[in-house]
């Protein structure tokens, strides 16, 4: 017999079906057996007479639930019944994978141990309903954002994550052994996707992993993250990159609201809020005048940079301000930002660049970056790299490539922002920081 999934059991009322999934509950009564049984569309109440088969009331009595089992039986309707208003009563029981007991981590428990302790057992803590329901928000997620470049001609594109030589300035680099040599892993694919641009593909996007050996031990950092990239050509400013940003995420938001709303609301206590477009703008020297005003104090050695706090301070304002949830910090000093940024023509001393502050979070950076192979290998020697270790880089300069500009935004933040999750680590399938490298 076919597996009916548990959301579909009301188109089979008075049918005989097999259900296959984790047994969550039994309640074994004198003369009844209450089984709950759990798949991924939902739950589902089993009922058997013991006097029925006493032989097989004692084989589900023996059952430990969270075991996998399968049961073929009558569909009803019940009215008393809270789960949905019907039961299987059972026929048959198999169970096909049985549970050890006791369970270390019971996902039915109202009270959750430590984040710790539930990623060392993740697998148990991803049957939580809200753990599952991030994966599918996840997934219509990361669909809505395909829909939307291939909507606007884009091409996929899968960049190495082995390097020769390092991505971005900065020294959060992996290495890794490589035959006789030494390689690193991906920061970004910020060098391939301008290759892409000097290949004249004009509008490239990739999702894929990228690699930060950062030793912090924030609520939103991670060694490994999923990186959504995007970079287009013929623009005029990083304000083309912005727009397309802003109703890009606007339509990713309404595809997740559509398809998961009322469950969002269910499992986080949130509702999803379709942010309005355009986002407001705020450059970094307003940005300072803001902190000032309302206090905030930045870290001596944040010059020329915006801490978290002070992130989360201005989105305080801008929510004051503009009710808005979303922000853009633009036009940083060419001290934090990367060689390849392209600098205002009239303040070169700013580039062309901004972040995307969402919630208090940053989970956004992007510019437009510089074109011209004399400007750029300028650049690169200002910021003290070596012209010769990404000269196949600056070759992609030299024949010709259009104005173009681009960003990277991290997949777990735009999550924990989406959902209000207190911490990266429950935004993501299996979380690597400085101490976790199991399971």
């Amino acid at each position: 017999m076919e597996r009916t999934k548990i959301a579909d059991l009301r188109q089979h009322i008075g049918e005989k079906v097999k259900v296959e999934g984790f047994l969550q509950t039994l309640r074994d009564q004198k003369k009844m057996q209450f089984l709950i049984l759990r798949d991924l569309s939902g739950l589902v109440q089993v009922a058997f007479w013991k006097a029925n088969d006493p032989a097989l009331a004692e084989k589900i009595s023996a059952t430990a639930t969270e075991s996998v089992v399968s049961v073929t039986g009558t569909v009803i309707e019940n009215p008393i019944v809270k789960l949905g208003g019907l039961e299987i009563q059972l026929e048959t029981y198999e169970v096909i994978g049985p549970a050890e007991s006791p369970i270390p981590l019971d996902p039915t428990a109202e009270a959750l141990p430590s984040i710790d302790y539930r990623l060392d057992w993740r697998f148990l803590d991803m049957r939580r309903p809200p753990v599952t329901l991030l994966f599918k928000v996840q997934t219509t997620a990361e669909a809505a954002f395909r829909e939307y470049w291939l909507k606007h001609d884009f091409i996929e594109i899968h960049s190495p994550k082995l390097m020769g030589s390092p991505s971005e300035s900065g020294a959060e680099l992996f290495e890794v052994q490589y035959f006789e040599t030494k390689a690193y892993l991906a920061q970004s694919p910020q060098f391939y996707k301008q290759m892409a641009m000097a290949a004249g593909f004009e509008r490239v996007f990739e999702i894929g992993p990228v690699f930060r050996a950062d030793p912090s031990f924030t609520s939103r950092h991670m060694t490994e993250f999923t990186g959504i990239d995007m970079e287009i050509s013929y623009i005029e400013s990083h304000e083309d990159v912005m727009r397309f940003l802003e109703n890009m995420l606007q339509y990713v938001y309404q595809r997740v609201k559509d398809a998961h709303d009322e469950e969002i609301k269910q499992q986080f206590g949130v509702d999803l809020r379709v942010p309005s477009v355009p986002f407001p703008r705020i450059t970094m020297e307003k940005a300072l005048e803001i902190l000032k005003e309302v206090g905030y104090q930045l870290p001596p050695e944040k010059k020329g940079d915006i801490d978290p706090g002070g992130e989360r301070a201005l989105a305080d304002y801008i929510k004051r301000t503009y009710d808005h949830d979303f922000f853009y910090l633009i036009d940083w000093p060419i001290s934090v930002r990367p060689f390849y940024h392209m600098r205002h023509a009239d303040q070169p001393h700013l580039t062309k660049s901004f972040d995307l502050i969402a919630n208090g979070t940053e989970i956004v950076t992007g510019a437009q970056r510089e074109h011209r192979y004399e400007i750029l290998r300028q650049q690169a020697i200002e910021k003290g790299l070596s012209t010769q270790s990404i000269q196949f880089y600056l070759d992609f300069f030299r024949y010709g490539c259009p104005p173009h500009g681009g960003f990277g935004l991290g997949l777990s933040r735009l999550l924990m922002v989406m959902l209000n999750l207190p911490n990266i680590r429950e935004a993501v399938f299996l979380f690597r920081g400085p101490n976790r490298l199991h399971p």
